[in-house]
């Protein structure tokens, strides 16, 4: 098998972490070698935070590189365009319809691009957007866009919902675990 490659982006708050981590709890569970790179950066003011999940057969390098990812789930637009690089021809970027501000913007030096959708679509991406919000609030927690962002990875991956479901019910708390397999479940239809 071919090693495997998703790229998960965000900024510092989103779940990003977490959503990494669950997915290669999913992946170690169906028995593959698996390498993790989590790059935290500026997370705590705001800054871009990306997990690189890589598996198949044998893996020797846990960091993807360009061109490769045969997915990008980003956690809000402006990512989605930095690590559109990342994406491998016929690859998948999945990405939450949010606008989270960069301190270069909210200070004035850098304009947000308004068009991202416009721009993904125009570097050939296929793009799936989803309201991770909206979906995450419907579940019952307006913090579980990480799960939800999880369920709609998981209709590209070869993993059954109940291999995310129990690699969901070992990650958190008991008292969040309603909420954030509800959110998963509707990222997943």
């Amino acid at each position: 098998m071919n090693v495997k490659n998703v790229l998960i982006a965000g900024v510092g708050g989103q779940g990003t972490i977490l959503a990494g981590r669950i997915l290669a709890a999913v992946i170690a569970a169906a028995g593959y070698d698996l390498k993790v790179s989590e790059i935290h950066g500026m997370a705590q003011r705001g800054g871009s935070v990306v997990t690189q999940v890589r598996w198949g057969e044998r893996v020797f390098s846990p960091i993807v590189p360009p061109g490769a990812a045969d997915a990008v789930l980003a956690f809000e637009k402006l990512e989605a365009l930095r690590w559109l690089p990342w994406l491998r021809p016929g690859g998948r970027m999945l990405v939450n319809d949010q606008r989270v501000d960069p301190m270069p913007v909210l200070t004035g030096a850098a304009v947000y691009p308004e068009n991202a959708a416009a721009l993904l679509a125009a570097a050939g991406a296929a793009v799936t957007f989803c309201d991770g919000i909206d979906l995450a609030r419907r579940a019952g927690s307006a913090k579980a866009v990480n799960l939800v962002l999880l369920g709609l990875l998981s209709r590209h991956l070869e993993f059954s919902p109940a291999e995310w479901e129990q690699a969901i019910r070992q990650a958190g708390p008991e008292k969040y675990l309603a909420a954030n397999l509800a959110a998963f479940r509707l990222g997943a239809i």
